[in-house]
């Protein structure tokens, strides 16, 4: 079996290639042949902790077989000096069943999600869309801005978060050779912004949905649970909602839960999946005016597909560790 580290899978894997591969996935969802069962989520709760399996099955010669084991405990940052976030994945031989690769998923779970709102970017926002909002400067954020800055030709982006995000906002600035700027001007940021980019742990929503200019698109992807949300009832109110899925979105988003609750809206309110979007089934942005939201909790197949990915680059780059099991 092959063991890729996480060095070894940030060098197999550039946005532009991974949003190719989960936008290929989405194409194999809307054709039914994606085996995904909804997520196994085991709380622990006297660590503030959770721990999700997602298995992932795509057909085709030879097909792609994964499960990802991921845990998020929001105290490690400050009581442990840890990552929020830590995973592995497993990537099978879909026609034996044989282990082929365990890789770490850390990075691969942040690039699939930026590359899945590049995706939808590439879909849903305006094409001259050249401003981008971004909240949250933790490991989601980062792959956020690439993808933005793959589909769209981005000429600023700022960066709301808490803490000092200075040293990330230079960091991507001189990745992306454009001017990133840190500011707590919440209102101004959202009003500027022709994109914004939500990737942050707040369990409550991060600005004002009557802030939003028409035309504005928005990719939120930090809340993963029906009781937490990063956007206000009016946002969601307001938009066009595409989400992943359906049935994780009802299980999953309280963006969509909670404002569902109140009357805000109603079921009919999220207009599709972002499956139906790419292949072409349902209508994507459908004026200039029109506010867009894509609303993530993520999908095993976006893991499948960069996984399945990085396993063939390592082969044919000779990277990784071979070990007898």
């Amino acid at each position: 079996m092959l063991i890729l580290t996480r060095h070894d899978v940030e060098s197999l894997l550039a946005m532009p290639d991974a949003i190719g591969a989960v936008e290929e996935g989405l194409r194999q969802l809307a054709a039914g042949v994606v085996e995904m069962p909804q997520r196994l989520v085991t709380t622990v709760t006297p660590h503030n902790g959770i721990h999700l399996s997602m298995p992932a099955f795509v057909a085709g010669d030879p097909g792609t077989l994964t499960i990802k084991v991921v845990t998020v405990y929001n105290d490690n940052r400050a009581a442990y000096d840890l990552p929020t976030i830590h995973a592995v994945l497993l990537l099978h031989d879909a026609r034996t069943g044989k282990p082929l690769a365990l890789m770490d998923a850390e990075h691969l779970t942040a690039m699939r999600t930026g590359a899945v709102s590049g995706v939808a970017t590439r879909y849903l926002a305006r094409p001259d869309a050249g401003v981008v909002t971004l909240f949250g400067a933790g490991v989601q954020a980062g792959p956020q801005l690439l993808a933005m800055a793959a589909v769209r030709p981005i000429r600023q982006a700022y960066v709301v978060a808490l803490g000092d995000s200075r040293a990330f906002a230079a960091q991507m600035a001189a990745e992306l050779g454009i001017p990133v700027g840190v500011t707590d001007d919440v209102r101004a940021a959202v009003a500027a912004a022709d994109i914004i980019c939500t990737a942050t742990n707040s369990p409550t929503p991060l600005f004002d949905g009557g802030w939003l200019r028409p035309g504005t698109h928005i990719n939120a992807i930090g809340a993963y649970t029906k009781t937490t949300r990063e956007l206000d009832s009016e946002t969601v109110r307001r938009s066009r909602v595409i989400v992943d899925r359906r049935q994780a979105a009802q299980a999953e988003a309280g963006e969509i839960v909670i404002p569902t609750q109140e009357g805000a809206i109603g079921p009919e309110h999220v207009a599709g999946e972002l499956a139906e979007v790419v292949t072409g089934a349902l209508a994507g942005r459908r004026s200039t005016d029109e506010i867009t939201l894509f609303k993530s909790v993520g999908l095993a197949l976006q893991d499948a597909m960069a996984a399945a990915l990085v396993y063939q680059r390592a082969i044919d780059a000779g990277i990784g560790q071979i070990v007898d099991l």
